[in-house]
C-alpha cells in the first residue's frame, strides 16, 4: 500500500528530497489505483500544488498551518489525551507495537506523529493496516474537517484515508464541532499551557517506567469521547 507512503510524505514537513519525487508520488497513486476517482483527483491536485513553489515558501506555509496551534496538531494522542499522563502510556504502547512489527523509527518524531504512523501502515498487510487506520479515524476525521473549514488542500489526505478505512459513526458530530469551535487559542493561552504541561509530563515519565513488557493493543479515542465513556462508567 505505497499510496499510504505517498500520503505520509505529503503530510510531512516539506523537504527538497520529497519535492523532487513529486512525479514518482503521482505515479504511485495512479498505478496502485487504491483511491476513488474523487480522492485521487484531490491528492494529485495536492501534489501539483507543490510544483513551481519555492521550498522555503512551502515550509513556511506548512509551519503556519500545523505547528502554531493544537487544533491541527499532527500527533494523534494530542487529540486523545492532551498532555495528561495517559499520553505517556499510550506512546509506550504504540512504540511497542512498532517494535513488534519490526518497524524501526528513523526520525526523531514521537511515535504518534501521523506521517510516521502512515509510513508504518504502508508496510503492513492491507487488512491490518485498514483496521489500525479505522481505529484512528475519529481523530483523523476531526483533523480533516478542520482543514476543510480552513479551505486547505491538505484535507485531501484525510478524505483519502476515509476512503481506505470508512468514516466514523460520529462524523456529523465531528463536522459540527469543526464548524463551531472557533479559533485555536493555543498561542493566546501559551502561559497556561506551559504551566499545565510542566505538571503533566512529570507524571507521564513514571507511567512509562512502570510499563509491562507485553504489547498492548492500541485504542485511539478523541478526548471528548474518552471523557464521555468515563462518565458513563461511573
Amino acid at each position: 500500500m505505497q499510496t499510504l507512503k505517498v500520503l505520509s510524505l505529503l503530510l510531512s514537513y516539506p523537504e527538497a528530497e520529497a519535492l523532487a519525487a513529486l512525479d514518482e508520488m503521482a505515479m504511485v497513486v495512479e498505478q496502485e489505483n487504491l483511491l476513488s476517482d474523487d480522492h485521487k483527483k484531490s491528492v494529485l491536485a495536492l501534489i501539483d500544488s507543490y510544483r513551481g513553489v519555492d521550498l522555503l515558501d512551502s515550509q513556511e506555509a506548512y509551519v503556519a498551518l500545523f505547528d502554531r496551534g493544537r487544533f491541527l496538531s499532527l500527533h494523534i494522542f494530542e487529540h486523545v489525551h492532551g498532555e495528561s499522563r495517559d499520553r505517556g502510556q499510550a506512546m509506550v504502547n504504540l512504540l511497542q507495537m512498532y517494535e513488534a512489527h519490526g518497524f524501526e523509527m528513523s526520525t526523531h518524531e514521537l511515535p504518534d506523529y501521523i506521517p510516521l504512523f502512515l509510513e508504518f501502515l504502508s508496510q503492513q498487510e492491507p487488512a491490518e493496516a485498514v483496521q489500525l487506520l479505522r481505529d484512528s479515524m475519529p481523530v483523523l476525521s476531526l483533523l480533516g474537517a478542520r482543514l476543510t473549514e480552513r479551505g486547505s488542500v491538505f484535507s485531501a489526505i484525510f478524505d483519502a484515508l476515509s476512503g481506505f478505512a470508512g468514516e466514523p459513526d460520529a462524523l456529523d458530530e465531528i463536522r459540527r464541532q469543526a464548524a463551531t469551535e472557533g479559533e485555536d487559542q493555543t498561542l493566546v493561552n501559551m502561559d497556561e499551557i506551559w504551566e499545565e504541561e510542566a505538571v503533566s509530563f512529570m507524571g507521564a515519565e513514571d507511567v512509562c517506567k512502570s510499563q509491562a513488557a507485553s504489547v498492548i493493543p492500541i485504542t485511539i479515542t478523541p478526548r471528548e469521547q474518552f471523557k464521555a465513556a468515563q462518565n458513563r462508567s461511573l
